[in-house]
């Protein structure tokens, strides 16, 4: 599902609404039909890990090697089977070599890679990703977006992708909505809405 606007038309806040790092003023923000606004914090505590993100920048500590970053998740959760899952993610994202390199011997590609493969640890049902290509080169941005497409359809994963490239959106996504001034002015399958507009 993809999200386009214009900077500032609201679509970084809508998915911050979606994880509820922001709460609404009205309105239900539903996950496999929890509603996350009147849940209470031990049930809210377990569907936010069923909402991962990813971001434009990778956020990946330093320090920690590709395969200590992706961990962390797991050690959150003190999930005892947190190393064979991260090797399994990385191979998942094509890392598979990369186990023990830091952030900084990486491209951006494969540090962003490195941050899918974090936020799959949770095994969530949708993945954010808050203009998650938009500090890529054109080949790269491809490369990531075949990977999204290709988790969408084997993890059975709901990828909701925040852009303002409208090339982003028609490379993967199959719906969309269109947001301008805070207010989404259309909706639908992305067929619909780019060869058929009802708005200017």
């Amino acid at each position: 599902y993809g999200i386009i606007g214009t900077s500032g038309a609201g679509k970084s806040t809508l998915v911050r609404c979606i994880n509820l790092l922001e709460k609404p003023t009205s309105g239900e923000i539903l996950i496999d039909g929890v509603n996350l606004v009147a849940a209470d914090k031990n049930t809210l505590r377990e569907m936010r890990r069923k909402v991962s993100m990813i971001f434009q920048q990778f956020n990946l500590l330093q320090q920690r090697n590709v395969l200590k970053n992706v961990e962390l998740a797991g050690e959150i959760s003190d999930d005892k089977e947190r190393k064979e899952k991260a090797i399994k993610l990385l191979n998942t994202v094509g890392l598979g070599d990369k186990l023990y390199s830091y952030p900084a011997e990486l491209s951006g590609g494969q540090q962003q890679r490195v941050a899918i493969a974090r936020a799959l640890m949770t095994d969530p049902s949708v993945l954010l990703c808050d203009e998650a290509t938009s500090a890529l080169d054109p080949e790269t941005t491809k490369s990531i977006l075949e990977l999204l497409k290709d988790l969408n359809k084997k993890l059975n994963l709901t990828v909701v992708i925040i852009s303002h490239q409208m090339s982003v959106i028609e490379a993967i996504c199959n719906k969309v909505a269109i947001i301008d001034h805070s207010k989404v002015v259309t909706q639908g399958y992305l067929q619909d809405v780019f060869l058929s507009p009802k708005e200017p």
